[in-house]
């Protein structure tokens, strides 16, 4: 069985192609990067009191914490 890893991130957060935030951080633990991407895009819609169907990309990749 595979281990999480923590993952972080911090920097610009797109919606509609336009910088909602221009330096948000977040961290989570996940299998992938992708999956991090996902949690932390997740994560940024539930603070932000956005609906889940709002498209939201991170500018950059979650990096593995050290």
């Amino acid at each position: 069985m595979a281990n999480k890893q923590k993952y972080t991130y911090q920097g610009a957060v797109y919606c509609y192609g336009d910088v909602v935030s221009s330096n948000w951080s977040g961290q989570t633990f996940a299998l992938s990067e992708k999956q991090a991407a996902s949690n932390l895009a997740y994560q940024f819609k539930r603070i932000m009191g956005y609906v889940p169907d709002v498209p939201v990309r991170l500018a950059g990749k979650p990096q593995l914490a050290s």
